[in-house]
């Protein structure tokens, strides 16, 4: 291994990498949850979440009428009016607009953990948290799989373009563990540090 490959992998690998990893991964999170939660006020995306929501054992209540959603479902860029006049009825864009809130809220703490530990420790469990409920779609949602249409691959392990986008958040989850962990470890070093040593530099090199 040449000196320059050597140097490279060093810099990669050193704490400073770390650290700006860490920082960078928190950044993404919010920007995830930032960008999906303000998405959520508009009518297609409401719309495109309605089996997950209308399926889950958990969640269906907050429809009208979970149970008939497959009638009116369109797909993203299409304006139906008769569908969107059920949707209201259904409740489906009040439900949409109160996630949004809730995901708006996760971005914020999130990126509030590059100046504040506590907060940051409370959005990162949050954010870890709502892949465990979207991941459950999987199991719930009939539309996260390919449908028996004729061809040879449908249902299980076929996921749809739906069940295709539930589980990247596998890889949130991940994220959001890792700024979890390095939020409480924060908070442990600063209960537990002898008065007078040094704190160590949190993601914003704060100390």
């Amino acid at each position: 291994m040449n000196t320059q490959v050597r140097r490279v992998l060093g810099l990669v690998s050193g704490p400073g990498s770390n650290r700006l990893g860490l920082q960078a991964m928190r950044v993404a999170i919010a920007v995830v949850f930032l960008w999906i939660g303000a998405l959520k006020f508009a009518p297609y995306e409401a719309d495109s979440i309605t089996p997950f929501v209308a399926n889950s054992p958990v969640m269906a209540f907050f429809y009208a009428h979970p149970d008939q959603y497959a009638q009116h479902l369109t797909h993203e860029g299409e304006l139906n009016l008769a569908a969107r006049a059920w949707q209201t009825a259904n409740h489906t864009y009040a439900f949409s607009r109160g996630l949004g809130t809730v995901e708006l809220l996760i971005g914020l703490l999130v990126l509030a953990g590059l100046v504040s530990r506590r907060l940051g420790l409370a959005g990162a469990v949050l954010a870890f948290l709502t892949p465990v409920v979207t991941l459950s779609f999987l199991v719930t949602t009939p539309e996260a799989w390919v449908a028996a249409l004729g061809d040879a691959q449908h249902g299980f392990p076929y996921l749809s373009g739906a069940g295709r986008l539930v589980l990247k958040d596998v890889t949130l989850m991940a994220g959001a563990w890792l700024v979890l962990a390095d939020s409480a470890s924060a908070l442990l070093e600063r209960q537990t540090r002898a008065p007078g040593a040094p704190a160590r530099p949190d993601l914003a090199g704060n100390r």
